[in-house]
């Protein structure tokens, strides 16, 4: 069992930068690939990052790349998404979920936990 819980969401002005935080508890968490997923209303949940188990692999969305930045600490069982220049198209709840797998994927399906959500909104 994995438990998720974000953090860090909030309002900012297009141009400005937010950290997430996921705080993981759970034995399984260090051998866990996590992601962030995002979804704004009106919308499906879409991937935005992952990174491995190991920490030495990340991926991103198009649409964040070279913006975005995921990392993982698992001595502090934390995961954090660096957003910067943010736009308004950023504007969603953002969720942190955790995978029982060693690779990356960027299907929701396949990943098994999630955390509640943290607004994120961006004004233009």
């Amino acid at each position: 069992q994995v438990q998720l819980v974000e953090s860090g969401g909030g309002l900012v002005q297009a141009g400005g930068s937010l950290r997430l935080s996921c705080a993981a508890s759970g034995r399984t968490f260090s051998s866990s690939t996590m992601g962030w997923f995002r979804q704004a209303p009106g919308k499906e949940r879409e991937f935005v990052a992952g990174i491995s188990w190991s920490g030495d692999s990340t991926y991103y969305a198009d649409s964040v790349k070279g913006r975005f930045t995921i990392t993982r600490d698992d001595a502090k069982n934390m995961v954090y998404l660096q957003m910067n220049i943010l736009k308004p198209e950023d504007t969603a709840v953002y969720y942190c979920a955790a995978a029982h797998m060693f690779g990356i994927t960027t299907s929701q399906w396949t990943y098994d936990y999630w955390g509640q959500g943290t607004q994120v909104t961006v004004s233009s």
